[in-house]
This record gives C-alpha cells, sequence and structure tokens, in this order.
C-alpha cells in the first residue's frame, strides 16, 4: 500500500518543517514503505487532490495520511468516500485533534512506525445534507458536529485570535468567557428518527458520531464510529450558574451519569437527524470548522470508510 502524506501548513502553529518531511520520509524507507508528500494550497484542496489522486491510481490501494488537524481530515475523508481502494489516517498536528481520541486502545496516531505497522478497520461516518454558506451540499463528518455554545466558541476564538496579544488557549478561554457572559445558544427545532426533542431555544446540541470536541471535551461519552448510530445531545436553556456547574462532569463525560442531567439533557442514538433553525440560519461547526447552514439532514453511513488504526505496542 503506497502512502500519500497531506500536509497542510495551516494546523496548529503553522508551518511544515524539513525536519518533519525528512522524518516522514526515512522512517517509511526504514519501514519499506513507499511515500509521497503533498503539501495544502488552500482550504478544500485536500480533497481535490485526494480524488484526483485516486483517480490517477487506476484501481491500486492508496493511505492517505491526513497531516493536520479534524478540518484537514475531514477534507481527506470527503476525498476518500465511496472509493473501496483509499484509505485514510490522522497524523495530528493541529490544535484539537479530536477525532483521534475515540481510538484509546490504539497505538499513538503521531507514531509514524506504529502507523506503518497499523491495521484497517471500517468505520462509520454522517452523511449531511443542506444549504450550507449558500448553496445545496452533501458531504461527509467523521467526528462531530456542533450548534449552539459550543459552536459560538469555536466562531468567537477565531475573531479573538486576530487581536494582538490574544492566541492558542487564551484566545480559547477568552472564546468561553464571552459567549458564556452572552449565553449565545441556538433556537431550533431538532428531530430523531422523526421524533420531536425540541423546538425552541436551547444552549447546545451536538450531533456525533465520536465523543470528543473542543480539544478533548467528552461530550458525547456513549458514541463509537463504528455502532451504527448517530448520538445526539440536547441541552436546554438553561442558567449560567447551572452550565457552569455542570461543564466540569460535561468536559470529562461523566455529565449523563448526574442527576440534573436528567432535567436539562435530552442524550440518545439515532439513524437521521433533522436540525431545522427558527430564524433561517445557523452556525454549524462541523470537525472543527465553521459554516453557516440552513435546515441540515444528518445521516448515519456504517462502515463508510477504510481507517488505517495504528499498531498498539
Amino acid at each position: 500500500m503506497r502512502f500519500v502524506f497531506i500536509l497542510n501548513p495551516a494546523a496548529g502553529s503553522g508551518g511544515v518543517s524539513n525536519e518533519l518531511k525528512d522524518s516522514i520520509l526515512r522512517k517509511a524507507g526504514d519501514a519499506g514503505v513507499q511515500a509521497y508528500l503533498y503539501e495544502t494550497r488552500g482550504v478544500g484542496d485536500a480533497e481535490v487532490f485526494v480524488r484526483n489522486t485516486l483517480e490517477a491510481n487506476f484501481g491500486k490501494e492508496v493511505c492517505f495520511v491526513a497531516c493536520g488537524g479534524d478540518g484537514t481530515f475531514n477534507e481527506v475523508l470527503n476525498g476518500c468516500i465511496g472509493n473501496n481502494n483509499a484509505v485514510c489516517t490522522v497524523f495530528p498536528m493541529g490544535t484539537g485533534n479530536d477525532f483521534v481520541r475515540n481510538f484509546p486502545d490504539a497505538g499513538e496516531f503521531s507514531d509514524l512506525d506504529a502507523l506503518f505497522r497499523g491495521s484497517v478497520v471500517r468505520c462509520d461516518a454522517i452523511e449531511y445534507s443542506g444549504v450550507i454558506d449558500g448553496e445545496f451540499r452533501t458531504r461527509y463528518c467523521g467526528n462531530m458536529f456542533n450548534i449552539g455554545f459550543d459552536c459560538n466558541v469555536v466562531d468567537k476564538t477565531a475573531e479573538l485570535k486576530k487581536k494582538p496579544f490574544l492566541s492558542g488557549s487564551l484566545a480559547y478561554l477568552a472564546g468561553v468567557a464571552y459567549t458564556l457572559i452572552k449565553k449565545n445558544g441556538a433556537d431550533l427545532k431538532v428531530t430523531a428518527d422523526g421524533k420531536v426533542l425540541c423546538d425552541g431555544p436551547i444552549l447546545l446540541t451536538s450531533i456525533a458520531n465520536g465523543s470528543y470536541c473542543g480539544g478533548g471535551v467528552m461530550s458525547n461519552p456513549y458514541a463509537s464510529v463504528q455502532d451504527g448510530k448517530i448520538d445526539i445531545s440536547v441541552i436546554r436553556d438553561v442558567s449560567r450558574a447551572k452550565f457552569i456547574a455542570l461543564f466540569p462532569k460535561y468536559q470529562k463525560g461523566t455529565h449523563l451519569d448526574t442527576p440534573a442531567a436528567k432535567d436539562i439533557i435530552t442524550n440518545l442514538k439515532a439513524e437521521e437527524v433533522t436540525v431545522t433553525p427558527r430564524n433561517g440560519s445557523m452556525r454549524l461547526c462541523t470537525d472543527g470548522e465553521i459554516s453557516t447552514a440552513e435546515g441540515v439532514i444528518f445521516r448515519i453511513q456504517p462502515k463508510a470508510f477504510n481507517l488505517l488504526v495504528p499498531a498498539a505496542e
């Protein structure tokens, strides 16, 4: 199997060092693996490159390694979906790297030797369709969608990072503080397999394939990327005090076991979820990337893609 490393120079702190490129090629050579490098040139480029490469390889198996964050992996995944000769994996270089957290029993995704010795498993994806950024689109998500508070924090953090002296975790904490003060949530109608879960203001909702978001927040502890189900969680429009009290457990993934959760959280598994903004549009965070969307339908696609999981020691 050939390996193509797709390097995103904008991931994490930015920049792809010659040292990293040399290390990839050297370790691939030591493992007897054919490896190629490609550096992306902008948003969407990784997806186009993956599709073009698969067409040019005439049925040969290729593993695409997303060297970046969850957004880079999302582009690679969308390029691979529907092609049985495509395998994808992650060499985490982003700020969140949440998708790889769903494999605690695997080796380290940042260990190239473990990747080259890894095994291929089939994973689910969530197909979503709707008017997104002004165009009707059908795409796929590997990890999670966030709408409301979580999404608004990501949105505000990206804005604050443009300010002097605010970057990284400091910008994120400022984004949390700002969003909490404003208590920005969402006004939505959410249905799961035809059942209405909410129809009005909420704090947040997550439509999840995996368990983690926000750089390790275990918002959907019962989610699995291999169970053939979407995990949907809705937190009602609670007071700041209740949310602050709940947040430490929400971060650790133990919030659903608390008595308070029964009163303010709806959490269940489904095959199809529909989210309709009551004011015309909503901000949608997909694998860490933000867009503006109208009504969106989310459907689980079981065993939709091949993932290379690193070998455990």
